[in-house]
């Protein structure tokens, strides 16, 4: 699991706009702990000021991805876009996704490319930092969040399963097949994008309802929709009670899965209670 790069890294620097007040993203690859490339971005948004005139580094969001998505997906832009009116925003592509090196262990070891964006977001500088994840993103927030204990200060998960192994939807039967079969593995590396890895996990990941109270004291937002066809409702419900009262649960009505269903009134209530919430 330790390929590199699947592409050649693209490195700005960040240089502030004079008639915007804006500096431009900065995109590069981040090494993991156990040594895979991933690609990342970090967009500052509006540069704001303290009173001694010093640039202001303050709340930033990371954005984890769901499952066959990527940095550059439109998707995934658009939730970076609407999150930078409340924060600077860092996107990555999980590992085996885009151009990042590697394959995925779907929900696995993608809390270490996670953990690498979150302490990429620290070095920039930024005081406050909250992770927001969809899907497979949505449960490797939560299981970040537990596994890494007070590097991240509010934490959302949006349409994430809370139990390993769910087969109970049409959508989650083809996904176990994409995931479990060679002929799967191989739509999924020419059709999606996504290099999926072959092994079964070993030893099973920490589930996301095990992590959930480890989470605490970081406050915690759970957002599904009652029209997911992924997983119904009682996963959130699952999520929401193993959160006791550092969590808050949202059931958004007519809402179906993840980023593509996230509407635009949604992200804007989602960027005002992180920053309301992450210290």
């Amino acid at each position: 699991m330790s390929n590199g790069p699947a592409g050649h890294a693209a490195r700005s620097t960040v240089r502030p706009n004079p008639e915007t007040g804006t500096s431009a993203p900065l995109r590069t690859f981040l090494p993991t702990s156990d040594g895979v490339s991933v690609d990342s971005v970090y967009d500052p948004g509006a540069v704001v000021h303290d009173a001694s005139g010093t640039p202001s580094r303050g709340l930033v969001f990371v954005v984890a991805h769901g499952f066959t998505g990527d940095v550059d997906r439109p998707h995934v832009r658009r939730i970076a876009s609407a999150l930078a009116r409340y924060g600077a925003v860092v996107t990555f592509s999980f590992r085996g996704h885009g151009r990042s090196g590697g394959r995925s262990t779907v929900g696995d070891r993608e809390v270490l490319d996670l953990d690498a964006a979150v302490a990429w977001a620290r070095r920039l500088g930024h005081t406050r930092v909250a992770t927001v994840g969809f899907s497979m993103g949505g449960s490797v927030v939560l299981r970040h969040a537990a596994l890494h204990t007070g590097t991240v200060d509010a934490v959302v998960s949006v349409s994430s399963p809370a139990r390993w192994y769910y087969r109970g939807t049409a959508p989650m039967r083809r996904l176990h097949w994409l995931v479990t079969r060679p002929a799967g593995r191989l739509v999924g590396r020419y059709g999606l994008r996504t290099r999926i890895h072959h092994r079964d996990w070993d030893p099973v990941p920490l589930s996301p309802v095990e992590a959930v109270p480890g989470i605490a004291p970081a406050p915690l937002l759970i957002v599904h929709g009652d029209r997911d066809g992924y997983f119904p409702l009682d996963h959130p419900r699952m999520l929401a009670e193993a959160a006791g009262d550092h969590g808050e649960l949202w059931i958004e009505p007519g809402m179906g899965h993840a980023e593509h269903a996230a509407a635009d009134d949604l992200l804007t209530r989602i960027g005002a209670w992180t920053a309301a919430r992450a210290g």
